[in-house]
């Protein structure tokens, strides 16, 4: 059985995520509305994010973590990659800032690796904002189930379906039930850190760029 993180780190965890968020976006002078443009998320969510109402995905800090144009390891400390194999009993099980969805990584870091792989335990009623990025996602429900909204197409899986789509296409998922969704999830975008982006934060601030009035703001970001 995996180690959870205690209340108190958690709650440690939660409390810095949100300013970290909002001190490094006014240091480069982004205003809420210009972060979402970039990341695909809304400006709702990020001021949650930043004041602690709220926690991201590991997928919506990522995005986030492009348009501030730093690796997501300087928002979140996540278990290091020991060795190619885990173990049930010594992984640990951690979130997000707040939020109630916990993880356990799996996937081991080399030179090359292109594949990051997560168990996720959703509890119920959690739901994510809808977004897109490069990539593939796959899931596969271990136990429970997932309601999973895939370019407005939504997908019932059970115990032992599973899903694997573009990650180009629109999606979330969340636990549709009054009990815990245990699924493991493989990506092929970086979610842990430390693997090149591929020019993901120069894309982000081109869409912000393109958003942006012909005359630059001059004044710095106040919300």
């Amino acid at each position: 059985m995996s180690r959870s993180l205690s209340i108190a780190e958690r709650k440690e965890g939660a409390e810095a995520l949100g300013p970290r968020i909002r001190d490094r976006r006014r240091a480069l002078g982004l205003t809420l509305n210009e972060v979402a443009i970039g990341s695909g998320l809304s400006v709702g969510f990020i001021s949650q994010i930043e004041r602690g109402i709220t926690g991201p995905s590991l997928s919506s800090l990522l995005a986030i973590s492009r348009v501030l144009a730093v690796d997501i390891s300087y928002f979140l400390s996540q278990p290091a990659a020991d060795g190619p194999s885990t173990r049930h009993d010594q992984r640990v099980s951690y979130g997000v800032g707040n939020a109630q969805r916990s993880y356990e990584r799996l996937s081991a870091a080399f030179a090359g690796s292109t594949l990051s792989g997560l168990i996720i335990h959703e509890p119920p009623g959690v739901n994510d904002i809808r977004m897109s990025h490069e990539g593939e996602e796959m899931l596969y429900v271990l136990d429970g189930a997932l309601t999973v909204d895939l370019g407005g197409n939504l997908i019932v899986l059970e115990a032992q379906d599973s899903i694997h789509f573009a990650g180009s296409t629109p999606h979330t998922w969340w636990n549709h039930t009054d009990k815990a969704t245990t699924m493991l999830w493989v990506g092929t975008f970086d979610v842990f850190g430390g693997r090149p982006a591929e020019g993901q934060s120069e894309r982000a601030m081109a869409k912000i760029r393109g958003r942006r009035p012909r005359a630059a703001r001059k004044s710095r970001p106040t919300n």
